[in-house]
């Protein structure tokens, strides 16, 4: 790392949102021996996440990639809260919570302003986007930078615009995909097969929607739209209509695809 000593890394990051994201980043931050309050308005949504974080965890025991003494200590490591002013007494902030602007901009109106963008799943992905609004310093950029790379994780620099580089490059593809079903250009499976077989993307749009969640992939478009004003980032009508039905993807077993049956396969093992 070119000017960030690891001995700079915050020893207690707080982690605001205990979804998907939120769990997967407290879980990457504690496996890295680093202590952790997560936060969330929500205690059944705290309590998902961390049931989330010892399910991801005892599927590593179980395939004798971690000891069980070493999944316990890092789930003691996470310390969920749901008052906001928990994140006091913390030396790094994250925020992980849902694709709503007046939510986000309740909290930043209390943290320091800059993006830092984990890819889902977080302990997965080996990508951190750090983006750059007009105010950050140089020094605020290096810390946030190099926390990513203490966790193991790629890191690329976007500037503060909508969508970042990653998703407005790869939700606008998801909405075209859409389009596509919609208007009969091709079916669900020959949209991902083809953008599968043919750009040698590991999953298909369709199902990476799916995967995402169209409510997120739904909010993104339209924060691309209404901060762009450009027509090419309108939502497609039938995510705007899937989402509608509560159709949100893998989450609730109906998307696109259906995935009872995957769910149910994956219980067995």
């Amino acid at each position: 790392m070119a000017s960030f000593m690891y001995s700079h890394i915050p020893q207690v990051v707080g982690v605001i949102g205990a979804g998907q994201m939120g769990s997967g980043i407290a879980q990457v931050l504690a496996t890295k021996g680093l202590d952790v309050v997560i936060s969330d308005r929500s205690t059944e949504v705290l309590d998902r996440g961390i049931a989330s974080i010892k399910k991801q965890l005892k599927r590593l025991v179980r395939k004798g990639e971690m000891a069980e003494g070493v999944a316990s200590e890092i789930v003691g490591r996470v310390r969920p809260e749901t008052a906001l002013e928990a994140m006091k007494d913390v030396d790094f902030v994250i925020e992980a919570v849902t694709e709503n602007e007046e939510i986000k901009k309740s909290i930043f109106s209390k943290l320091d302003k800059i993006g830092m963008h984990f890819m889902n799943p977080v302990p997965v992905m080996q990508l951190v986007e750090v983006a750059r609004g007009v105010h950050t310093s140089q020094q605020t950029f290096e810390s946030c930078k190099g926390l990513a790379e203490f966790l193991g994780k790629q890191v690329c620099t976007s500037q503060d615009r909508p969508g970042f580089l990653v998703n407005r490059v790869l939700i606008p593809m998801i909405n075209e995909a859409f389009f596509c079903l919609m208007e009969g250009v091709g079916t669900a499976d020959d949209i991902d097969k083809g953008m599968r077989l043919g750009t040698n993307q590991p999953m298909g749009p369709l199902r990476l929607a799916d995967f995402i969640g169209l409510d997120t992939c739904l909010s993104i478009m339209r924060v691309l739209h209404d901060g762009m004003a450009d027509s090419k980032y309108r939502p497609c009508p039938l995510l705007q209509q899937y989402v509608d039905a509560g159709w949100l993807g893998q989450k609730v077993g109906r998307g696109i695809y259906q995935y009872d049956n995957e769910k149910q396969q994956e219980a067995k093992h």
